[in-house]
């Protein structure tokens, strides 16, 4: 009988063991599965970054350096994220998420991005739903056009000329389609003239934290 009961105790205990153990290798397995995928989604988000602002422009961790904006009539969507740029422990620049919600099949997102001086680093679309071999001449993969806008700022050119040249302005439009176009452009001047008023809230907040902006542009009309 004790020798019966001996035996049904090691059994219970070896199995005991065989799940502690079996639990720390799922458990190691896990820790290491997680932290190579955020690895992987970190190298993904900074690479996407770096289409609109140069390696060379920064030294800290854009993924990490973000805040959450509240300031739909600038940048064209209730939360947006805004990553800074440092270099040397000194501002450089802003990389904006940006919506131009008025295309011709809907929403345009942007990343927009803005150096310290004002100037226009980098813009690509990425994401969008524009008539293929149309409005969809704002993806670099089919024309140069999304590229022109770099080097530019609100006063190179004049506030005025913002806006395609149909409409009295500096930026070509599309054969056959100027609603995309203009959407983009009226998308990057805001963008420009937010980080204008806004630029040292927006450098000065801790990262993580959700920023309210209330002002609006001159001539923003809600949706």
């Amino acid at each position: 009988m004790k020798e019966a009961l001996r035996e049904s105790l090691r059994s219970g205990a070896q199995l005991a063991l065989a799940a502690l153990l079996a639990t720390g290798l799922l458990a190691g397995t896990f820790a290491l599965t997680r932290e190579r995928i955020v690895d992987a989604e970190h190298r993904v988000q900074m690479d996407a970054l770096a289409i609109v602002i140069p390696t060379d422009r920064y030294d800290n961790d854009l993924v990490a350096d973000r805040i959450t904006v509240s300031a739909q009539p600038w940048l064209g969507q209730p939360l947006a994220t805004v990553h800074r740029a440092r270099l040397r422990g000194q501002d450089a620049a802003l990389v904006l998420s940006v919506v131009a919600p008025d295309g011709y099949s809907g929403d345009i997102g942007l990343l927009v991005a803005v150096a310290h001086d004002g100037r226009v680093l980098g813009v690509r679309v990425d994401r969008h739903r524009e008539t293929p071999g149309l409005g969809d001449d704002i993806e670099a993969t089919r024309s140069d056009w999304i590229t022109r806008f770099t080097g530019r700022s609100l006063g190179d050119p004049d506030a005025a000329r913002w806006a395609l040249r149909k409409d009295g302005g500096d930026f070509d439009q599309f054969a056959g389609a100027t609603v995309t176009p203009r959407a983009v452009v009226l998308a990057v001047k805001r963008s420009l003239e937010f980080v204008a008023l806004h630029a040292p809230a927006l450098y000065a907040a801790p990262p993580g934290a959700t920023l309210r902006i209330d002002s609006a542009p001159d001539d923003y009309r809600p949706q």
